[in-house]
């Protein structure tokens, strides 16, 4: 049996039973709890909640289903997220540990759990996922089961729904255009037109940002007051693009310095350049705090391998420019021809840095996920 990921309405997985993350008191409470109570039969379902009476958090109980299509409702007392050092993460281990215990200890075959606590208990999404399938998988070592993680919460659905539509034409776009290259080359384009349509306004472009850049890089150097521009606004915004172009060449010139980095030493360069904290891109890349160790031990060795690398560039949230400059550090490239890739590319470039929305992606395209 294996883990597996899927954005679904947990009252709606037709597994034997499901987890539900309740409160340790008989008060019912937001998102996930009160939908499988509404679902079940929210009288019934209450009534036998208040004969059990209050739980502590991290501990389990179970109840029949009602109307649900699943057999069984394991409860699991969801801990509330304070900081992260107040015991909440042994307390969500334990959820899903007892849980699966449990379910084993009644025979059940398959199970379906939300990411417990991720929502009205405030735990960090990706925190809280690493803590699931570290425990899940701990299971599956000793023990077979049908097991299913639901992510259905509002942020993501919301984004969803603005970006999936064109995930398609996006994956089908680059398809095709390494098809045509494949068998045609490079697009033709006619000598006039590419010199009417392209080169000649990029060459006027280049022209007046060149003077302008000069003008600007005085006034940076000195920060005399800005040159008055009589003929146009025209040309006072390209003045102050120039500025703003001069602060970007300046970037670029920290970024040469750092050239020759390997990967690893790179990476922690872009960390630091972005304002992170080492922990919050591990977490954000679904990266154990023990694999980041050995990279940031002896980062100039450190060779990933390429879904650990993507997963990376996600982590520090990377422009499309940036990962390709990074993985190529490792001797990597993202491939038109790659559905993982191209799945890849789509989500960074439209600066949607969520590895488990990805990995719900790479499932439903038939792609080897990251989170097993």
């Amino acid at each position: 049996m294996a883990l597996r990921i899927v954005r679904n309405d947990i009252t709606k997985m037709n597994t034997e039973a499901i987890v539900n993350t309740a409160g340790r008191t008989p008060a019912v409470g937001d998102g996930c709890d009160i939908a499988v109570y509404t679902a079940a039969g929210y009288d019934e379902l209450h009534a036998l909640r208040m004969e059990i009476g209050n739980v502590a958090p991290g501990e389990v109980f179970m109840t029949p289903a009602f109307k649900l299509p699943a057999k069984y409702i394991i409860h699991a007392v969801s801990p509330l997220y304070i900081d992260g050092r107040s015991g909440e993460e042994e307390k969500l281990r334990s959820c899903y540990r007892k849980s699966l215990q449990l379910a084993s200890k009644k025979g059940i075959r398959s199970i379906a759990f939300p990411l417990i606590s991720t929502g009205a208990y405030g735990y960090p999404k990706e925190e809280g996922m690493r803590i699931a399938v570290d425990e899940i998988n701990d299971f599956l070592l000793k023990s077979d089961m049908d097991i299913t993680l639901v992510v259905f919460d509002s942020q993501s659905t919301e984004l969803g729904s603005k970006l999936y539509p064109d995930l398609e034409e996006y994956i089908n776009q680059h398809y095709v255009e390494k098809k045509r290259e494949e068998e045609y080359g490079a697009p033709f384009l006619s000598d006039v037109g590419f010199r009417e349509e392209v080169y000649e306004p990029r060459r006027r472009e280049r022209r007046d940002r060149g003077h302008a850049l000069g003008s600007a890089k005085n006034f940076a150097m000195s920060n005399m007051a800005m040159p008055a521009y009589e003929d146009s606004d025209e040309s006072a915004a390209t003045f102050a693009g120039a500025i703003d172009e001069y602060a970007l060449g300046e970037a670029i010139n920290e970024r040469i310095k750092h050239a020759e980095d390997p990967f690893g030493v790179y990476l922690l360069y872009l960390i630091r350049s972005k304002g992170k904290t080492n922990a919050e891109v591990y977490n954000k890349a679904l990266i154990s705090k023990q694999s980041f160790a050995k990279l940031n031990k002896n980062p100039g060795k450190y060779h990933p391998d390429k879904i650990t690398a993507l997963q990376y560039c996600v982590g520090a949230e990377l422009n499309i420019d940036e990962t390709k400059d990074l993985l190529a550090r490792a001797g990597y490239a993202l491939s038109p021809s790659d559905k993982r890739d191209i799945i890849f590319s789509y989500f960074i470039t439209h600066e949607f840095f969520d590895i488990i929305e990805i990995d719900i992606k790479l499932e439903e395209h038939g792609v080897p996920c990251i989170i097993k």
